[in-house]
């Protein structure tokens, strides 16, 4: 069973949302557009902030939706907690895009809201105050997913903690880029094309 909703999480996580939208409202390739990237941050450098707005929720949503279906049809936690890393994966890796997908910020606060929602409230608000602090969303990005298994502890969620860490492990990796330009101090702020 962990298995099959491992399987339907990341087909789930897959959709590149960023994609299709951009596609729909003929904003051009969003993979040829800025980082490449197919996420909301991407697609936010297209100018159209509507676009960027349904992106980043229906990439968080896709997160929070293979958490809850699992849970609706399977009582046990791990497999509810692989649906949801699955999603992510997805996301990060999706079959359609030949496994070259976005970075999983808002798959991951999606799913952090559906598995914990006090967990995801307070992932949300690191992330708000990392990147509105330092204006740069990526700095968002590494607080939210480095204080994941933080938050885990400290409201009692150890049951998640493996998941918290793995997450915020590929979050971490998949802006290993950006941490690279950060460090040269060459990371865009917010809104900067």
């Amino acid at each position: 069973m962990v298995i099959l909703w491992a399987a339907l999480g990341y087909l789930l996580g897959s959709i590149p949302f960023g994609v299709l939208i951009t596609r729909a409202m003929n904003l051009g390739d969003l993979r040829q557009i800025g980082s490449g990237n197919i996420g909301a941050t991407n697609v936010l450098r297209t100018g159209n902030k509507g676009a960027a707005l349904a992106t980043l929720l229906l990439d968080g949503g896709k997160g929070a939706a293979a958490v809850l279906i699992a849970r609706a049809f399977e009582a046990d936690g791990i497999a509810v907690q692989a649906a949801g890393v699955a999603a992510f994966f997805g996301h990060c890796f999706p079959v359609w895009l030949r496994f070259k997908g976005g970075k999983g910020v808002a798959t991951f606060l999606g799913l952090m809201l559906a598995l914990a929602w006090p967990i995801g409230l307070l992932c949300c608000a690191t992330w708000a105050a990392a990147a509105y602090l330092s204006r740069i969303s990526s700095v968002g990005a590494l607080a939210a997913s480095a204080g994941a298994p933080v938050w885990m502890l400290v409201t009692g969620r150890a049951d998640l903690l493996v998941s918290g860490v793995l997450l915020a492990a590929l979050v971490w990796w998949r802006h290993s880029a950006n941490l690279a330009r950060l460090r040269a101090g060459t990371e865009p702020k917010i809104g900067q094309k």
